[in-house]
């Protein structure tokens, strides 16, 4: 009885036509303005603002020409190794000497390069297309380093030539030296196998190292030059290490990618 005796009363009252209609109160109207200034700035930020992204993968110092294994022609004992490990020969060079049925072979290399893993050793027996000794084609002690990136494919396409690279070196403390800095020469776009990269590395080891993950494609950086600090190269921190760096050294690289705008996303 009570709800209907208000609900007579309130049907008697007059409809208090004279006074202003409220369509919303002040709290209301500053929530409303707050909302369309956020909007505004987010469609603002989403034109003109970009996003930086980056691919982070396994990388290895080497020079530019890559190395190549060097393999035994014929069979038979090796009775004199002329080589040792770092040591650079010209083409042509003598590595090691091999007794054969028909006399003395010597197995020479093909190219101009640096010793960086030598196989055979006096005494042992080898065969037809056994590994002898690891060549990076390297001439000089003055041939820049680079960087090859093994980058896995379907993380590839946002590369492009002139990126930004950061560099990790295993043989650097990067707490203490920073990270080697570098842009992108060149990007192969096509993937190469455990074999490929094997032959460019004269290494099968890191051939299968760089593929557990698939196919990589390999992207070439240009190490940024800096004649004040010891190593030759510039890096994070004002000086770098103390010492300069060697081929087949590995690293991990930070690779920066093309900024995009965030519509960019919501556009087909």
């Amino acid at each position: 009885m009570q709800f209907r005796q208000q609900a007579l009363a309130k049907l008697n009252a007059p409809e208090e036509l004279d006074l202003p209609v409220r369509l919303a109160r002040p709290q209301g109207w500053l929530v409303l303005c707050v909302t369309l200034v956020a909007v505004a700035a987010a469609c603002v930020w989403a034109v003109a603002g970009s996003v930086t992204s980056t691919v982070t993968a396994q990388a290895v110092l080497t020079h530019g020409q890559g190395s190549y294994v060097l393999q035994s022609p014929v069979a038979g004992q090796v009775t004199a190794v002329h080589a040792e490990t770092g040591r650079r020969l010209p083409a042509d060079a003598p590595v090691i000497t091999v007794r054969t049925a028909q006399g003395e072979s010597v197995v020479r290399t093909v190219a101009a390069g640096r010793i960086t893993a030598l196989a055979a050793t006096i005494g042992q027996i080898v065969s037809v297309g056994a590994n002898v000794a690891a060549v990076e084609k390297v001439a000089h002690t003055s041939d820049p380093l680079y960087a090859t990136v093994y980058v896995p494919a379907q993380q590839a396409a946002g590369i492009t030539e002139g990126s930004a690279v950061d560099l990790t070196v295993s043989s650097v403390p990067a707490d203490r030296y920073g990270v080697l800095r570098g842009h992108v020469k060149s990007v192969d776009r096509s993937a190469q196998s455990a074999q490929q990269i094997a032959a460019f590395l004269g290494d099968s080891q890191l051939g299968e190292q760089f593929t557990r993950r698939g196919r990589p494609v390999a992207v070439l950086v240009r190490l940024d030059t800096a004649r004040d600090t010891e190593s030759g190269y510039r890096w994070s921190t004002d000086g770098g290490p103390p010492f300069r760096l060697q081929s087949m050294t590995l690293a991990t690289a930070s690779i920066r990618l093309a900024d995009q705008h965030p519509v960019d996303w919501l556009l087909p």
